[in-house]
């Protein structure tokens, strides 16, 4: 389980600065119904205050860059594994 971080800011009525571990973003609107710009594009969601149920969609997204390959990552019981099934 990862280390998260998260504060969300009110600017004014209806606009927030979030920020977080991974950047800043900024939302725009009221409950119910908010557009979040950020470096990955902006997005709009809707829900149903108070409910915990919402949609959300991506309505212009960024074109994510190439990375170079990373070594895969396994935590302390998957690397016992592999060293005791290493042949």
């Amino acid at each position: 389980m990862g280390f998260r971080f998260h504060k969300s800011i009110r600017i004014l009525p209806g606009l927030r600065l979030n920020l977080s571990k991974t950047g800043v973003s900024a939302s725009i609107g009221r409950p119910g119904a908010t557009v979040n710009v950020s470096e990955r594009g902006v997005r709009g969601t809707v829900g149903v205050p108070g409910s915990g149920m919402s949609y959300s969609e991506d309505i212009v997204t960024r074109p994510k860059r190439k990375r170079r390959a990373e070594p895969e990552r396994v935590g302390w019981l998957g690397g016992l594994v592999r060293a005791l099934t290493r042949r």
